[in-house]
């Protein structure tokens, strides 16, 4: 906060940055320039960046009009320029900036904990609230609509890929039975009884998985993940980096995908130690480090929404042919 009081959006929105001391020492090193925070949220991550590397140009994206709100007073005074986007039109927020190349991107996927704790954004299975689950309360799609209107086999679909949940089929049977449900407590205690007595005095709250599934497929967080790396990817200037923050198995599946095949590894498992094919495309970055990193026990008991998440980056190579170290 800017010295003095803090404003009443930042009180409402105060997000502490997962993983803050690792992704300011991996993107510290990056050259002068324009540096892109995707996900930019209450702006913590963007403000210790900019502490460490005053010359860099911050441009910061986020789908929250709150967050863009409270990272702009955060942020003040620092040259920020903070828009009302999803990390999914990076590439277009870019071109209407002027800018051709960034230094480096963050990417913070997720739900922040200003979301999750205002009961009126309906995210949490915790507290009573209507069933929105918007990240960017103009959109048409919300909980509200996926709950009481998709069908059970859709719902089922859902709470599969997107909340690994073990229980689908009786959840989303159980949902379409309860219609119409008004209230995230209401969808709570629905799924919660669908699931068998024994299963639900085991990891951790029951309806956990079905809220993340839902709030995912509201937000069709998963489908802008590969487009978004791949163009920041592509707008990274030469030993520019990229750090991405990811939360649970699908988003980190999709992250590690997209890494690997830019670096080069893609097939790395089947044809360790055997020449590059002729119509394979030359490795774009380098993982710094291989693979991913989790936060420390001292965080995890300082903040324990950082429990889950997975750390992994990246260096862009020397030029588009894979040359040059980072």
């Amino acid at each position: 906060m800017n010295g003095g009081t803090p404003t009443a959006i930042e009180r409402r929105f105060v997000h502490h940055p997962v993983m803050v001391t690792e992704v300011v020492e991996h993107l510290s090193t990056v050259p002068s320039g324009a540096f892109l925070d995707a996900t930019v949220g209450g702006g913590g991550h963007a403000r210790a960046l900019l502490n460490a590397r005053p010359d860099l140009s911050l441009i910061g994206l986020d789908r929250d009009p709150s967050a863009v709100e409270a990272a702009t007073t955060l942020l003040a005074g620092r040259g920020a320029k903070i828009r009302h986007a999803s990390f999914g039109q990076l590439g277009d927020v870019l071109d209407s900036l002027g800018v051709s190349r960034i230094v480096g991107s963050l990417f913070d996927f997720g739900v922040s904990s200003p979301q999750l704790d205002m009961a009126e954004r309906g995210f949490s299975y915790r507290q009573d609230g209507p069933l929105d689950m918007r990240m960017d309360c103009a959109q048409e799609l919300s909980a509200d609509q996926v709950v009481n209107t998709w069908s059970t086999d859709e719902l089922a679909g859902i709470l599969r890929s997107y909340g690994d949940e073990r229980y689908a089929n009786r959840i989303a049977a159980a949902i379409s039975s309860a219609r119409p449900i008004a209230s995230t407590s209401a969808l709570a205690e629905v799924v919660r009884d669908a699931i068998p007595a024994p299963a639900r005095r085991r990891g951790g709250h029951p309806a956990k998985r079905t809220f993340q599934a839902i709030r995912i497929a509201v937000n069709d967080e998963l489908n802008q993940i590969e487009p978004a790396l791949e163009t920041a990817i592509d707008r990274m200037a030469p030993e520019g980096r990229g750090v991405i923050l990811s939360y649970h198995s699908g988003e980190d599946r999709i992250v590690k995908q997209v890494l690997h095949r830019r670096a080069g590894l893609a097939d790395e498992s089947r044809f360790r130690g055997l020449p590059r094919a002729a119509d394979q495309a030359p490795p774009a970055i380098e993982l710094v480090p291989r693979g991913s990193r989790r936060p420390s026990t001292a965080e995890i008991a300082d903040n324990p929404r950082a429990s889950s998440a997975r750390f992994r980056a990246f260096c862009k190579l020397g030029s588009d042919q894979g040359e040059g170290a980072c």
